[in-house]
């Protein structure tokens, strides 16, 4: 690949039938997401990833999947997918989908299939037992929700395997011709201009459980094929993976040698994500130095993304017990904001009490620290949640686009909506919108677009090249990325007294200092004495001394 271009892209998250209804059936849809392309486009975003969009019964919000080469009628049809991939690349954007292969829904063809007969060619598409495994109880991803990974199917007289729920049965990715199934599901949606995929539950995907036992053989090889797969059919497009796994088992995901990128493209930051939570919570900085400095080498061409909310819960599983509750207690300190006993169901801006000083710095901090920041729909403009839904539906409502009816999202009546508003004061369309902050040049939405128009100014943030520097601070991180023609330096202070830092030698070979964004004016530049505010943020260009 040329032209690199997912490490200088803004992702932007959404369900379809939160966005925007374009028929007033209470449904968003790709019209509708179509409409508000211009939206994105000005927001700074440069792919759009879109959750998944297939036929689906609905009871695991569309990744229990009917069929994979087609779109959800209430959602469009395939002409709306390239009608929007036109419309997204005259604006100079992409478009990314979920790709769901470890498993499908249990109304999917050929699970009726394998049920129905042990000689039917689908049987093996699937993985059964014919007798209750040992292991049936354990191994739950929603653990509280989901009871176990083994449900005994009265049609089939077999035991079944289901990683998620027992309505999602898991696909079997050691046969050949399921292997097949997911290389064509690839190359048909790549066909219709889509940039990329990014791959739910890739751990999944690529082990091979049996019954009976927990230790997981893992196909890495299974990698390369799909990438492979990716790369000849459009060599620019780029695979995005849903790996939260251990540190040592990071770099296998993205190259089968150290500095061989030949599996998947990018992976989500878990473990940062999960230790700026805890920074945020603490008021300090260590665990995202620690996160930094202990991060597995990505090889050159690889990519991690960043991100601090998207569409599942907060998930704090690779902090310790004592960690997690730091952050329970100050970002969810009630029981109905945590899900499964190990993540928060909320919103950013609901977290951080609608606090905008904490809003601006907590994003500030995600898009400067190394790798593709991704942005969860209506975070740029401080949308909150309703926690009367149940489990993740709560940071899934709709689009907040006025103060009108349905917020501008529907013309149906409030009772047909996909899922109900928020209703909470605060945070409810009357206080929270696109339009009323498009009025207002303070916004949080108009600084989420001059932030993110001033990121695409610092290439350098794209880079892995990082280095943390000494602030004197527990709560001030100091940073910075060099390049071929100078840095950029970065501070963010994360508690509220102010504080001075002195950086001294660390910035000996640099000159002639710009303030590129700040959240105040701190006045003359010197690099001596840098001042940060309560909650403040500098981003500072250096130049080489000549």
């Amino acid at each position: 690949m040329h032209e690199r271009w997912y490490k200088r892209a803004v992702l932007y998250s959404l369900e379809v039938d939160a966005f925007q209804d374009s028929n007033g059936d209470g449904v968003g849809d790709l019209r509708g997401l179509l409409s508000r392309l211009d939206y994105i486009a000005r927001l700074g975003a440069t792919c759009v990833w879109l959750n998944p969009i297939h036929p689906s019964p609905g009871r695991d919000e569309g990744y229990d999947i009917t069929d994979h080469f087609a779109v959800h009628p209430a959602l469009g049809t395939l002409g709306d997918v390239v009608d929007l991939v036109d419309a997204a690349g005259d604006r100079g954007m992409r478009v990314m989908l979920d790709l769901v292969v470890n498993h499908t829904s249990i109304e999917h063809r050929w699970f009726h299939s394998a049920r129905s007969d042990p000689r039917s060619p689908y049987r093996d598409w699937y993985i059964w037992c014919d007798h209750e495994p040992s292991d049936r109880h354990q191994g739950m991803v929603f653990p509280g929700v989901q009871k176990e990974t083994w449900t005994f199917d009265e049609q089939a007289q077999a035991w079944y395997f289901h990683r998620f729920y027992d309505f999602e049965p898991d696909l079997n990715h050691g046969n050949p011709a399921v292997r097949e199934e997911i290389r064509k599901i690839i190359g048909f949606w790549l066909r219709l201009g889509i940039a990329g995929f990014r791959v739910d539950a890739l751990p999944f995907v690529i082990s091979l459980p049996k019954p009976d036992t927990t230790d997981l053989e893992h196909d890495y090889p299974f990698l390369n094929e799909m990438r492979n797969w990716v790369s000849w059919r459009r060599g620019d497009a780029v695979v995005l993976a849903e790996a939260n796994v251990a540190d040592d088992q990071l770099p296998q995901y993205v190259g089968s040698a150290p500095h061989n990128n030949d599996r998947m493209h990018m992976l989500f930051n878990f473990r940062l994500n999960d230790r700026i939570l805890l920074a945020l919570a603490r008021r300090q900085v260590e665990p995202i130095i620690w996160a930094l400095r202990t991060a597995p080498r990505l090889p050159a061409e690889a990519q991690w993304a960043t991100f601090i909310r998207n569409h599942d819960e907060a998930d704090l599983s690779q902090l310790s017990d004592d960690e997690r509750n730091e952050v329970f207690t100050v970002f969810a300190p009630d029981d109905n904001m945590r899900l499964y006993g190990r993540g928060i169901r909320r919103r950013l801006a609901a977290m951080l009490d609608g606090d905008r000083r904490r809003l601006e710095l907590a994003y500030s901090l995600q898009f400067t620290l190394p790798g593709t920041p991704v942005l969860r729909y209506g975070e740029e403009i401080g949308m909150g949640d309703d926690l009367e839904l149940p489990e993740r539906n709560s940071i899934r409502t709709p689009m907040q686009w006025s103060d009108k009816e349905n917020a501008g999202f529907s013309t149906a009546p409030a009772s047909q909506l996909v899922r109900p508003l928020v209703h909470d004061g605060r945070f409810s369309p009357e206080n929270v919108s696109v339009s009323a902050q498009r009025r207002d040049p303070d916004s949080l939405l108009g600084w989420m677009e001059r932030v993110l128009r001033t990121l695409r100014e610092c290439p350098e943030v794209g880079e892995n090249s990082c280095e943390v520097l000494d602030s004197g601070h527990a709560s001030v991180l100091a940073h910075r990325y060099a390049g071929p023609h100078g840095a950029m330096l970065f501070l963010h202070n994360l508690d509220d007294p102010r504080r001075t830092v002195h950086l001294g030698d660390q910035l000996r070979t640099y000159a002639a200092p710009v303030e590129v964004l700040a959240d105040a004016d701190y006045g003359d530049l010197e690099l001596d004495d840098l001042d940060l505010n309560a909650w403040g943020y500098r981003w500072i260009r250096l130049d080489f001394i000549p």
